[in-house]
């Protein structure tokens, strides 16, 4: 490695340990940096130093960012992983970074600032020539007539978005004229009291669509690749349940056309690090929808079928190296599913925090475990109810399907309740097992649509 010899592990979970173990191959120390709830953490144990960063509120601790910075700079890091959630997409956290003297192993603040509004990102993919939902083109303003003229140009229903919106907030389908305005202005208050920004935006809204998402890394010497798509349309209120790659009906044909436009857009914008571009799915048409850019809770099934290691990839770019492979050299093998196992009752969903006095993870070929909970581990109650990822890879979906049903009947975890019992019931289900449900399925499988 060029820069980068010692990396601050900015997370927790089981995100935290897949960022360790991917610093250990490439013989990278890490830190470990926790909040006193979290001193049992798994990587915590297995770091080369640990730093506690404060109570267990993440307000006061994992979204701390004077804190994070300290803790590097007292253990002489070089780096900064963010990995998923807390401030993995904060242009704020990644300016910091880089202003106080340390990598920050993801892209440049300006792309995660442009890419975190959704107007910009939508404006920035159109100039890039990447599909976008019909819509309004930017946020609205406040002429009454201009916005009803453009709702009926556009075609009921729409769905009018908070600019700075995600996980499902800041959002009110519109069905009908007379509804439009009274839900403008309640967007707008939500757009304000959840993210700060008022600012609302108007999209057609799909009826019908799957949720389908390219993979890219982008390096900063010009190089861009896609690693195909995954399908995450088994979603419970905008969080996703099961993942799998590839994408049910998207032929090589399509996958490499849209792939292709996404790497091109990565060139384009000048960026770097992994990214996923989402994307609604409907009628074979793409229609982008946001970027995250960071690693994906779902990364593993990429993993599976193409054979890259996205979090190892991070690191390399970061570090300032070309990507290790080229376009040609991708090739997606096999079907891959993930299963996110979370403490959390099956049936109303409310979290089950507690110790876990029994686990026997699930195990065999093609099988993978991302967790990081072992006997006698205790789920605190502050942070989100995901305790690990379940991942099967076989020749056929049909075989992943089988190997997932397996595991999760070998899957032990006693002491708390799980989400166990849902997934072993949605890959059991036949509507399921066929393939291209959309993102609606599995809330009027649950009775809850």
């Amino acid at each position: 490695m060029d820069k980068i010899n010692k990396v601050l592990i900015a997370n927790r979970g089981e995100i935290a340990l897949r960022i360790l173990r991917a610093c250990k191959e490439l013989g990278i120390k890490t830190v470990a940096v926790y909040s006193t709830a979290d001193k049992d953490l798994k990587h915590v144990r297995l770091a080369d130093e640990a730093v506690c960063i404060g109570p267990p509120p993440s307000t006061e601790s994992y979204l701390n960012i004077p804190a994070l910075i300290a803790a590097a700079e007292v253990t002489h890091a070089d780096a900064i992983h963010p990995g998923y959630g807390f401030l993995s997409e904060s242009a704020d956290f990644a300016q910091r970074v880089e202003e106080s003297g340390f990598i920050f192993i993801g892209p440049r603040a300006s792309n995660i600032r442009v890419m975190g509004d959704k107007v910009a990102a939508i404006e920035a993919m159109q100039k890039s020539g990447v599909p976008c939902v019909p819509g309004s083109d930017g946020g609205l303003g406040t002429d009454e007539q201009e916005n009803i003229r453009l709702a009926n140009k556009i075609g009921f229903p729409i769905i009018i978005k908070a600019s700075g919106g995600g996980g499902g907030r800041g959002m009110q389908v519109v069905e009908k004229e007379s509804e439009l305005l009274p839900l403008i202005e309640l967007a707008k208050s939500e757009g304000q009291s959840f993210f700060g920004n008022p600012e609302v935006y108007m999209e057609k809204f799909l009826t019908t669509p799957r949720h389908v998402e390219i993979q890219v890394l982008a390096d900063e010497h010009g190089n861009a690749v896609h690693l195909g798509e995954r399908d995450c349309s088994m979603q419970r209120r905008h969080q996703k349940v099961v993942e799998e790659a590839p994408a049910p009906g998207v032929s090589p044909e399509l996958r490499n056309q849209i792939g292709k436009v996404c790497a091109d857009a990565c060139k384009a914008i000048n960026y770097r690090g992994a990214g996923t571009f989402e994307f609604l799915f409907e009628n074979d048409e793409f229609y982008f929808i946001e970027m995250n850019t960071r690693v994906q809770v779902e990364h593993p099934v990429t993993e599976m079928i193409t054979g890259v290691d996205i979090v190892r990839e991070q690191i390399l770019i970061a570090d300032g190296q070309p990507l290790s492979f080229t376009q040609d050299d991708v090739q997606i093998k096999g079907f891959s599913i993930e299963c996110r196992i979370n403490a959390e009752d099956p049936n109303n969903f409310m979290p089950s925090p507690g110790k876990i006095t029994q686990f026997h993870a699930a195990g065999g070929l093609g099988v993978r475990v991302d967790s990081h909970i072992y006997n006698g581990y205790c789920v605190p109650p502050h942070y989100d109810s995901m305790i690990g990822k379940l991942i099967t890879f076989a020749d056929t979906r049909l075989g992943a399907i089988i190997k997932m049903q397996n595991a999760l009947d070998e899957m032990v975890i006693d002491g708390i309740k799980t989400n166990i019992p849902l997934q072993a019931r949605i890959m059991a289900d036949e509507t399921f097992r066929r393939g291209g449900m959309n993102i609606h399925y599995l809330e009027k499988m649950l009775g809850e649509h």
